[in-house]
């Protein structure tokens, strides 16, 4: 089965780039490709995309195409005041320090797709129940940012159990950090981004 797929569109190509290694951090169940023009995503067949991510100035040169697909577009903007804002478009927030803009990245993808909805069905092997159900007591503690030895004391459990289960879930999930367990955790809903 193929990933779904998003589109970044947006002629400035160092903001391209930055963008989509965050996406593919952020959601790495997505395959990120990118285009300088409408044009040039509309010759990849558009339809085939989840999402558009895109700069506000292609928005506006071409509102028909962006407010029929309306649902399916983020607008790329410098600016959360109202008054810059494009009405009924869901908007990012491109220049502010990573963590808020992963954060921002998050609650979209938490509103939009909790469970999954609204989004392609996943590979069988991703829907697969991969961790224990103390794994993911485990998990959801480290993300709200407790400490191994918190953990355990909460838990009741050893403080070498608490860093068995963070090494086996990191393991079976292929994440290398905390912050890709925290991605990982706010996507399958085991942890609201609130609470983070």
């Amino acid at each position: 089965m193929e990933r779904p797929k998003i589109a970044i569109i947006d002629a400035n190509t160092l903001a391209v780039l930055g963008l989509k290694q965050l996406l593919q951090n952020v959601i790495p169940i997505m395959t990120v490709e990118t285009f300088g023009s409408l044009a040039e995503l509309q010759a990849n067949h558009a339809e085939q995309y989840a999402h558009y991510f895109v700069a506000m100035d292609i928005v506006l040169a071409h509102r028909t195409f962006f407010t029929e697909n309306r649902r399916k577009t983020i607008v790329l903007t410098l600016s959360l005041n109202a008054t810059s804002q494009l009405s009924n478009f869901h908007s990012l927030l491109i220049n502010q320090p990573e963590p808020q803009l992963v954060r921002q990245l998050l609650m979209l993808a938490q509103h939009a797709h909790r469970g999954g909805r609204n989004l392609p069905p996943m590979p069988q092997v991703l829907r697969q129940k991969i961790l224990t159900d103390r794994e993911t007591e485990v998990m959801a503690l480290i993300v709200q940012g407790y400490i191994n030895k918190e953990i355990a004391h909460k838990l009741n459990i050893a403080l070498a159990t608490v860093i068995t289960h963070r090494k086996n879930m990191m393991d079976k999930l292929g994440l290398k950090s905390v912050s890709a367990l925290t991605i990982y955790a706010v996507m399958h809903g085991y942890v609201d981004i609130n609470k983070i």
